[in-house]
């Protein structure tokens, strides 16, 4: 099933910001990528005892929250503080408010697990006798799957519409869409968007029991590829429509199209040809009126396992053929779940205006099976348009398209 965006839908990433365990805002994040840095460490985080790497942004414990919203602590509701406060973001949001009004803004957010290492602790913390979790434990505000969207809405004082989606590893991707389509009916005038996704002993446990997991950094595409590497990561987009913003650089960022799909072939494996990945960047090129020729760069989903790199190999090649330029950042960040498409398209718009075109960080030797235009070593040039692709669990797709102005 296709899902797609009409073309008069164009709208504007007026600011965008990026926390992962390359740093802290775009410039750590543009510095680790033109590096070719990788983020990724020896797993060593909580208790977790599993041979692997991982993605850790550094300091989330020395974030505080403020009093009045000290119901929302925990490591989730802590990155997305730290990432709200990059890059002048938080600045621009309480702009917007102050320009369409409180209820003409809205908060879209994606992720996968929340808070829910919250969880975990207080049942490691529970009574021995009663069995009772500890008393200041708060499900609401922590755990609960709106818990970030909530913090953030209250963060800022936002009173428009406010939705999670969780679609597994598509989550933060797929905001663009919800977010785009309620500007398009004139429900709100702007919107933040993005995902939020942190470490986890479910997550690091759970793709370990799929057997997923790496002892080694990922190599997306490689052909001693084994696994991937779980990240956390804090990314947020502000969205306007483009004619209701003062005149701009013509080097600004457009969310050109978004394609959704759900192929729903297997719950945790993709379909082997990639059928849903294709429909969804088709319909991403269809709402945005354009061939396959006319992308410069595609940001892979990529995630290191085997099977998900070939099925998007063969999706990406049969709609793109094997000329497009196309790589992982996974190498660099590590696979940030729910965070991972909005992490992803901020990468792809500081590509559009800065023409650094990523190399696949730590993949060396690629699959001789797999035919995509795989580009190891960073490339500068100028890009005009962009893909990114994010595909979840259940095969719920999104591909996001996005552009410069002029």
């Amino acid at each position: 099933m296709l899902v797609p965006m009409t073309r008069p839908q164009t709208l504007q990433m007026t600011q965008y910001t990026a926390t992962s365990c390359l740093g802290a805002g775009l410039a750590a994040l543009h510095a680790g990528l033109a590096h070719a840095r990788s983020g990724l460490t020896r797993c060593e985080f909580e208790t977790v005892q599993i041979d692997t790497y991982i993605g850790q942004v550094a300091g989330l414990d020395e974030v505080r929250l403020p009093e009045r919203l000290k119901q929302f602590d925990c490591r989730n509701n802590r990155l997305a503080l730290m990432g709200l406060t990059q890059d002048g973001f938080d600045d621009a949001v309480r702009a917007s408010l102050a320009r369409w009004g409180r209820q003409r803004v809205g908060v879209f957010l994606g992720t996968s697990t929340s808070g829910i290492l919250s969880t975990e602790v207080a049942f490691r913390n529970r009574d021995p006798v009663t069995g009772a979790l500890p008393a200041q434990f708060n499900y609401a505000c922590t755990h609960n799957s709106f818990s970030v969207v909530d913090f953030v809405r209250q963060w800022f004082g936002i009173e428009g519409p406010a939705v999670t989606v969780c679609t597994a590893c598509s989550s933060s991707a797929k905001v663009f869409g919800t977010a785009a389509r309620m500007i398009s009916l004139g429900l709100i005038d702007a919107a933040v968007v993005g995902g939020v996704d942190s470490l986890c002993l479910t997550t690091l446990y759970g793709f370990h029991s799929l057997q997923l997991t790496s002892a080694r950094p990922c190599r997306p595409f490689d052909a001693d590829r084994d696994g991937l590497s779980i990240g956390e990561a804090a990314a947020f987009a502000l969205l306007q429509r483009p004619a209701q913003l003062s005149a701009s650089a013509d080097d600004r960022v457009l969310l050109l199209g978004v394609g959704e799909s759900s192929d729903a072939y297997h719950m945790s494996s993709p379909h082997p040809q990639g059928a849903g990945a294709r429909s969804a960047m088709q319909a991403a090129l269809t709402a945005a009126g354009l061939q396959p020729t006319q992308v410069d760069y595609i940001n892979l989903h990529g995630t290191g396992t085997a099977s998900n790199d070939s099925a998007e190999d063969r999706a990406v090649t049969s709609l793109f053929g094997t000329v497009t330029p196309c790589s992982s950042t996974k190498g660099a960040t590590g696979h940030t779940l729910g965070a991972a498409g909005a992490l992803e398209a901020v990468i792809c718009a500081q590509a559009l205006q800065t023409g650094l075109l990523p190399g696949g960080v730590n993949t060396h030797h690629q699959d001789p099976k797999l035919s995509s235009n795989y580009v190891t070593a960073n490339r500068q040039r100028p890009l005009r348009r962009v893909l990114s692709n994010s595909f979840g669990f259940g095969g719920a797709n999104c591909a996001l398209l996005l552009g410069r102005a002029a």
